[in-house]
């Protein structure tokens, strides 16, 4: 066998390894990154404030869209406060 062979493969065999090595080390870099981004993101206020205002705006136009639901939600609200007066009233 040559020579020459011989050393490109042991040079293609380090570098092999330290090209291996960078980028191992980048996706680690980047698999950091994305999990900590996720991590803060999870943690913030905007996504229950965004799901909160979800709700409302499902509700108001549930009750703008079902006058008879909105009726029969404020006669409920009516009785409970009044069952809750009549309670305060007897103690």
């Amino acid at each position: 066998m040559n020579n020459q062979y011989v050393r490109r493969e042991v040079f293609c065999r380090n570098t092999c390894h330290e090209l291996k090595r960078f980028w191992e080390r980048e996706i680690g870099k980047q698999t950091y990154y994305r999990e900590s981004e996720e991590y803060r993101l999870g943690r913030s206020a905007l996504r229950k404030l965004r799901e909160e205002w979800r709700q409302r705006l499902e509700t108001k136009l549930r009750l703008r869209n079902n006058p008879d639901e909105t009726e029969k939600r404020a006669n409920v609200g009516r009785e409970i406060l009044a069952s809750l007066t009549q309670e305060d009233t007897k103690h």
